[in-house]
């Protein structure tokens, strides 16, 4: 396996007025579960490259990826095993339509409700990681 990620994603929040956060999930092409953007590294584009775009392109989100990477995790799709680097992406602006908006559904829901939807293990742990980052930081 290269020393380089094979993909890159992010885990898009926002602060409500409350003072809460509330997080990004979308739908998968292939089954339909939640889970976060991500996608393949294209030859040329850095890692934190591809994670905006892929924010852009699956779920419509613009924003600001902070500091360094929440960590990384492998999967295995097609009998390929990749490894990916997930950022926290503090989103600036949510599109209302964006280039995957008719095959994907995006949904803004609580910490507790990213908890109970989204499967993938390693997505659920690397969330943990992020929430504690973001009770971390000063408001």
């Amino acid at each position: 396996m290269s020393l380089d990620p094979d993909q890159a994603a992010t885990i898009p929040f926002r602060r409500r007025s409350d003072g809460t956060f509330e997080f990004c999930v979308i739908t998968s092409l292939r089954d339909g579960r939640w889970g976060f953007p991500k996608g393949m590294v294209d030859p040329g584009d850095t890692v934190e490259e591809t994670a905006l775009k892929e924010s852009d392109e699956e779920a419509g989100l613009h924003g600001d990826l902070l500091s360094e990477p929440l960590g990384e995790y492998t999967y295995v799709k097609h009998v390929q095993p990749l490894r990916v680097v997930v950022y926290l992406m503090e989103v600036t602006r949510a599109a209302s339509t964006w280039d995957e908006s008719k095959v994907r559904t995006r949904r803004w829901v609580s910490a507790d409700e990213v908890r109970a939807l989204v499967a993938h293990p390693e997505q659920r742990r690397l969330f943990e990681v992020a929430l504690a980052r973001l009770n971390d930081r000063p408001q």
